[in-house]
Formats: C-alpha cells, sequence, structure tokens
C-alpha cells in the first residue's frame, strides 16, 4: 500500500479532525443524516455495499482501489472495495467479505460506524457505503484479478468545500452532472466521488 498523500494546498478548509474526532463525528446519526438524499431500489437493480475504510493515521486517509482492467465493468476505476450482497447477507457483511476478498483486509479489524446514504449507478446497481475505521498498520494483498493498485487519499481533502469539482458529461445520450475530487494520478468520479462527498458533508463543521 501506498504512503499517504501529502495535503492539499491551503483552502478554505475545517480544521483538520483527529481520530476521536472523525469517529465522534461518524457515530452521530443527525451527522450521517446530512449527506445527500437515500436512494431506494429500483425494479431491477441489484443490491451491493462497498466498504468505505478510514484509516486512523496521525493525518487520517480513505483506502481506495483502481479496478482491474481486466474486468468486465468499470474496468480500471477508481472505486471502494465492494460487490453484490448475497442472498441471506446484510450489507455489513457483503462489504466485509468483499474487502477481504478483493484487498485482504482482515473482517474482524474494521470497526463499523454507520452507512452513508444509499445511492444507485447508471449500470444498474443499489449501493448500500458502511463505514469503517481502521488502526493502522494494516496488512493488505490486493487481488490482481480485481485490483490494479490500493491507494490512500488525505481525509483533509474532503473537509475543504473548494475541492470537488462539478462537472458534466454525455453518457448514454444523456447528459449527467457529476463530481470529481482532485488526485496527482487518478480520475476520481462517479459513484465513488458522489460517496466521498456524503462522507465530506457528514464530516464537515
Amino acid at each position: 500500500m501506498t504512503d499517504a498523500l501529502p495535503a492539499l494546498r491551503p483552502g478554505p478548509v475545517t480544521p483538520g479532525l483527529a481520530p476521536a474526532d472523525i469517529e465522534a463525528r461518524l457515530a452521530d446519526p443527525a451527522r450521517l443524516a446530512r449527506a445527500e438524499g437515500d436512494v431506494q431500489p429500483p425494479a431491477g437493480h441489484r443490491r451491493s455495499a462497498v466498504l468505505v475504510p478510514i484509516l486512523l493515521h496521525a493525518a487520517p486517509t480513505i483506502l481506495l482501489t483502481q479496478r482491474a482492467a481486466t474486468l468486465s465493468s468499470h474496468a480500471g476505476q477508481v472505486a471502494f472495495p465492494g460487490g453484490r450482497i448475497e442472498p441471506g447477507e446484510t450489507p455489513e457483511a457483503a462489504a466485509l467479505r468483499e474487502a477481504a476478498e478483493e484487498v485482504g483486509l482482515d473482517p474482524r479489524l474494521p470497526r463499523l460506524v454507520g452507512r452513508l446514504p444509499a445511492l444507485v449507478t447508471g449500470t444498474g446497481f443499489h449501493v448500500i457505503p458502511v463505514v469503517a475505521l481502521l488502526d493502522p498498520p494494516v496488512a493488505l494483498t490486493p487481488s490482481p484479478d480485481e485490483v490494479a493498485e490500493i491507494f490512500e487519499y488525505p481525509l483533509d481533502r474532503l473537509l475543504d468545500p473548494a475541492s470537488p469539482e462539478r462537472r458534466s458529461g454525455v453518457f448514454g445520450g444523456r447528459t449527467r452532472h457529476y463530481w470529481q475530487w482532485p488526485h496527482e494520478t487518478q480520475t476520481i468520479w462517479g459513484a465513488t466521488a458522489s460517496m466521498l462527498h456524503s462522507l465530506a458533508l457528514a464530516l464537515r463543521g
């Protein structure tokens, strides 16, 4: 796993959050409710869950992956570990199972603190983000069939209202608007960027 990335340039930010502050804020249901909407699963959409892991370094980070280029969907895109919810599984169990399969995360290590609002993707998934806290160091082994890279994103960037950009593009003949977060080498957009935006709203002062 790569070292945490350097902080962005100074900006109009909420002061950096210590690990204890993060845990306290995410334990507050009213803060989680700040995040944008909560979409019920439309008919025919596949239920899935992702793990949103926050690493509690002195300067906390968020664990992200770049999907393998050989995958049949969302190849090469930045994502959280996750996948389909199997019959009889809770979203939490599915998120932990998928994280173990994709990045080798021991399912006993994450401390689950809550869910962000669900969202629907243009590819037919209803996604439930499950937020978890991790105390470093954490040993990870990416599955080469699913993950090209594991990297960490500085949580301080989420606290800067100027960080995400609102962009638009034409997909399937329709104009869609989406968030994009700054990064030196990766393009963080789409559903992953929306979940980061929801997390940012829950954490900001």
